[in-house]
C-alpha cells in the first residue's frame, strides 16, 4: 500500500498561493482560517458591531477595516483580539510574501503573538521542505515551531514536543498491557527506521520523539534544516557540519539558536569560566561554511561561523529561527528574497 506523502495540514499551506518563484502568497482562504478561532468566534451575548465586522470579514477577509469599527465593539477582549489580527492580516498583505513578511518582523522587531510568527515559520518550513522525503529532516523541523523537551534515556538523548510530552506526563499504561505484550497506549514512539513511515499520518500529532544523540541523525538533520532556511530566506548557500567538541576553539562568529546558547557563546567569547552544567546543556554544535565567500564580511571571510543550540534550567529548547537572519555575518542584505 502505498504512503501518502503529505504532512503538516494544519500549516494551512494548502491555502496559500505560490509566486512564480516559490514563495507564499496570502489568500482570502488563508486568513478566513483565524476567523474560525475560538477567540474571534463571536459568543452569543456578542455585540452587534462584532457580529457584523465577522459577517463582513468571513464575506471578504481581505475587505479593509477601519479602527472605527473595532472600537465600537463593546467587549474590551474582544476588541484587543480584534486589532491583533487586523494588524497581522494587514502586516501579511502589505508585502509579496510571506517569506517577506517573516523578515520584516524579524529585522524590524515588530510584535506579535507567538503563535501567528511560529505559524507563519511552520507554513514557510512546509513550502520550504515540499520535495522533502526525509522523515528525519521534517521532524527536526519541527523545532523550528514547537518547543522540544529534552531528556536522557539510556544513554539516548531524546527530543520530545514540548505539548505532547506535558500531555503525556504521568501518564502510565496498565501493568496488564506489558504482561500481555500490547503495545504501549501512553508513551511517545522514538522515530526510528522501523516506524518511520507512519510519521506521515502522524505528523500534525507531534508525537514522534527525535534521538538527538551525538553522532546520531537527529543533529544532521537539524543542521540540514537550517542550511535550507538560510538557503531559501537569504538566497545564501552554505554547508552545516555537527560538531561534537568546541572547547579551545577560538570564535570569530558564532550564533546562539536560543537563548541559552547565546549565552554559553557570549561566555565563551568573553574567555569567562564555564562550569561543566553549563558544557552539560549544549546540546548541538554546528560549523557553518559560506559556499561563496563573497557572500560573508570581510573581516570574517575565510573563517567558519559556529552554531551553538542549548537548554536551560527546564531541559526545553525553544530555538529561535530569527537569529539566523539577524546573527550571520552576511555581506548584503539587499541579496535576500
Amino acid at each position: 500500500m502505498s504512503v501518502t506523502r503529505d504532512f503538516w495540514l494544519t500549516s494551512g499551506h494548502h491555502l496559500l498561493d505560490r509566486d512564480a518563484e516559490g514563495r507564499l502568497r496570502i489568500t482570502s482562504d488563508f486568513i478566513k482560517a483565524y476567523l474560525a478561532r475560538p477567540e474571534l468566534v463571536p459568543p452569543g451575548d456578542a455585540c452587534s458591531a462584532e457580529r457584523e465586522l465577522y459577517r463582513l470579514l468571513f464575506e471578504d477577509p481581505l475587505r479593509p477595516v477601519a479602527n472605527s469599527q473595532i472600537s465600537v465593539i463593546a467587549d474590551a477582549d474582544a476588541r484587543e483580539n480584534w486589532s491583533v489580527l487586523i494588524e497581522w492580516r494587514d502586516h501579511l498583505a502589505s508585502v509579496d510574501t510571506l517569506e517577506a513578511a517573516y523578515l520584516d518582523i524579524v529585522r524590524r522587531s515588530l510584535r506579535f503573538p507567538h503563535i501567528f510568527i511560529s505559524q507563519l515559520v511552520q507554513a514557510i518550513l512546509r513550502n520550504m521542505l515540499n520535495d522533502c522525503d526525509d522523515v528525519f529532516v521534517l521532524r527536526a523541523a519541527e523545532m523550528f515551531f514547537r518547543p522540544q523537551k529534552f531528556n536522557l534515556q539510556e544513554g539516548t538523548m531524546l527530543a520530545t514536543d514540548l505539548e505532547t510530552a506535558e500531555h503525556h506526563e504521568g501518564r502510565r499504561d496498565s501493568p496488564l498491557v506489558a504482561l500481555l505484550g500490547l503495545p504501549p497506549t501512553s508513551g511517545v514512539d522514538v522515530l526510528s527506521d522501523g516506524n518511520m513511515s507512519s510519521y506521515w499520518s502522524r505528523s500534525d500529532m507531534f508525537d514522534m520523539a527525535l534521538d538527538f544523540t551525538g553522532g546520531q541523525r537527529g543533529l544532521t538533520a537539524l543542521g540540514e534544516v537550517v542550511a535550507r532556511w538560510i538557503s531559501h530566506l537569504l538566497a545564501v548557500d552554505v554547508v552545516i557540519e555537527p560538531l561534537t567538541e568546541l572547547r579551545d576553539t577560538p570564535l570569530v562568529w558564532y550564533v546562539g539558536l536560543d537563548s541559552d546558547a547565546t549565552r554559553l557563546g557570549n561566555s565563551l567569547w568573553n574567555n569567562d569560566e564555564i562550569d561543566e552544567t553549563a558544557y552539560s546543556r549544549i546540546l548541538g554544535l554546528y560549523r557553518l561554511t559560506f559556499t561563496n565567500p563573497a557572500d560573508v564580511i570581510e573581516r570574517v571571510r575565510g573563517e567558519p561561523v559556529y552554531l551553538i543550540i542549548a537548554i536551560g534550567e527546564d531541559e526545553v529548547l525553544r530555538l529561535k529561527p530569527q537569529n539566523l537572519v539577524t546573527g550571520l555575518p552576511i555581506a548584503q542584505v539587499e541579496n535576500v528574497n
